[in-house]
């Protein structure tokens, strides 16, 4: 072997050595990094990010017998859980003292509005009173009566909440719900927006664009208003939110048809309407109380197509869906009955299966235990003081 050879070899082995080394080096320094808090931090904050976005899904999910997890809140097909967290509750606080005067007013019996979980007395009782529990109340006292008209761009505002006046002639007057064409003067005025419903709580950019535009209202009929924080209050409707969507439940019992067999869209229509549905414009049927002209309950289609009277005309489908949504009720587990008595006629009736969510047929027994969910889902309401069906529960899981 010459010299010249020798040499290739030595320089060949001394270049693989100094790559060798160069890239231990370069591992290592990357290990560092990775380990340095910065990168733990920034580790961290994707982490979190991606909780979020995963908690506020919302994504639509069939409805079925059984009670889950959800974002609050999709506007009518997801279930929920009836759980109670009462970190949750501990975390509503009552309404600011700044209103608190306008607060005992709304009460029938002059008591002072408490805490989350103590509603005031007339709240469920007369729905045409403010409730400051679930509500950011404004309150404006006028030099000189006015009448509702010359609050017309209040009245008519979209805060992007539902948004309530009220008005009285004097202190010792009862509250009057108020329309821009409503009669008469009033020296005193509540506004009032929402703090939350099915598509979530109000959010402080929202609160304060209240404040501003009913104070900037005030100055020009110059009225004086008690105003709350905006901050305290977009803490308060979050929290809300939360209480109500941790007993925000919707059930559901699907009837199928054994495949390869469908139904036309004519012969459930015929079917439903003489159990007593009404075709809505929403794209599903809805059985009303005769008394009440309130939904009880309601039928819509197992597939995403809706049931319109066009639509039914042409359609078919394997199966239907009967949903019950608790808090919009009043007396849930009689509701219940009613809806689990009406979907076994049209089963037998269209030669149908009940079933659950795995398609799994449907039992007594399991029934009995979807009763007893529903039972304490409505007790889950009244323990928080939101009465089934009431004023306030169809505000509350209204959106």
């Amino acid at each position: 072997m010459t010299s010249l050879q020798l040499g290739l070899i030595a320089a060949g082995t001394a270049l693989i050595v100094v790559v060798v080394v160069y890239n231990w080096l370069q591992m290592r320094s990357l290990r560092r990094r990775l380990k340095s808090p910065s990168a733990t931090a920034a580790d961290a904050t994707l982490r979190q990010a991606h909780a979020s976005a995963s908690d506020v899904s919302g994504e639509r999910i069939e409805p079925t017998i059984s009670i889950g997890d959800d974002a609050r809140r999709p506007p009518s097909a997801a279930t929920r859980d009836a759980g109670i967290d009462d970190d949750a509750d501990a975390a509503y606080e009552p309404p600011l003292a700044i209103h608190a005067r306008i607060a005992t007013d709304f009460a029938a019996d002059g008591a002072a509005t408490a805490s989350v979980g103590t509603r005031p007395q007339a709240a469920d009782r007369n729905p045409t009173q403010p409730d400051a529990d679930i509500e950011c109340v404004l309150g404006l006292e006028c030099v000189a009566p006015i009448g509702a008209g010359a609050l017309a761009a209040g009245l008519h505002a979209r805060p992007g909440k539902p948004l309530r006046w009220f008005g009285r002639h004097d202190e010792n007057a009862a509250w009057q719900l108020l329309t821009s064409d409503a009669a008469g003067e009033f020296s005193e005025f509540a506004a009032c927006i929402l703090l939350a419903d099915r598509t979530g709580p109000a959010t402080r950019e929202m609160l304060e664009t209240f404040i501003a535009q009913i104070c900037a209202l005030a100055a020009a009929h110059g009225a004086t208003v008690d105003a709350p924080d905006a901050v305290d209050e977009a803490a308060r409707a979050e929290a809300l939110d939360r209480i109500c969507a941790e007993r925000d439940v919707q059930i559901g019992l699907t009837l199928l048809k054994a495949e390869p067999a469908t139904i036309a869209g004519t012969r459930l229509r015929g079917v439903a309407e003489a159990a007593g549905f009404r075709l809505d414009d929403a794209g599903r049927f809805d059985w009303i109380h005769e008394d009440t002209g309130a939904v009880v309950y309601s039928l819509q289609n197992v597939r995403a197509e809706p049931l319109d009277r066009e639509s039914l005309r042409v359609m078919s489908t394997n199966g239907v869906v009967f949903l019950l949504d608790v808090p919009r009720v009043t007396d849930p587990a009689r509701a219940f009955d009613q809806m689990k008595l009406a979907a076994k006629r049209m089963a037998q009736t269209l030669d149908m299966t009940l079933v659950d969510d795995n398609r799994r047929p449907l039992d007594d027994a399991a029934l009995a235990a979807i009763r007893q969910q529903v039972d304490a889902a409505g007790t889950a309401l009244r323990d928080v003081h939101i009465e089934p069906g009431s004023a306030r529960a169809l505000a509350l899981f209204g959106g």
